[in-house]
């Protein structure tokens, strides 16, 4: 499937679920394209090496935490606070604490399958 119709299947999406989450979680597999929601439980230090990325902890379940490392020199910061919820479209990362999500922004050179985060009816990408 071509980048745009993806996007268009995750932006339209009636129904966001972390279950392609939970399964990869359990499968231990990454580079999964997931949409999912849940609520922000820590806000971590900045990452500034090389490219920025925002930091924050997200619980989508009771037994699932997600890391969130979105890139703010290709998307907006989210003004996040511990207990906002969020809904979002990324790519996931295996590992044994819960998992990574990234790329939840637009991909600038089109080589990669863009993301988001919506957070109070406003969409960064």
């Amino acid at each position: 499937m071509a980048a745009s119709a993806t996007e268009t299947v995750a932006e339209t999406a009636d129904v966001i679920s972390n279950d392609a989450i939970e399964q990869a979680f359990k499968a231990k597999k990454s580079d999964v394209q997931v949409n999912g929601k849940g609520v922000v439980i820590k806000l971590l230090k900045p990452d500034n090496k090389g490219s920025r990325h925002q930091k924050f902890l997200v619980r989508i379940n009771a037994q699932q935490v997600l890391l969130f490392a979105h890139n703010v020199d290709l998307a907006p910061e989210v003004p996040l606070q511990a207990g906002d919820e969020i809904t979002f479209y990324g790519e996931y990362v295996y590992n044994p604490k819960g998992g990574v999500i990234h790329w939840t922004h637009h991909a600038p050179q089109g080589d990669h399958i863009a993301g988001w985060i919506l957070h109070n009816g406003k969409k960064y990408q």
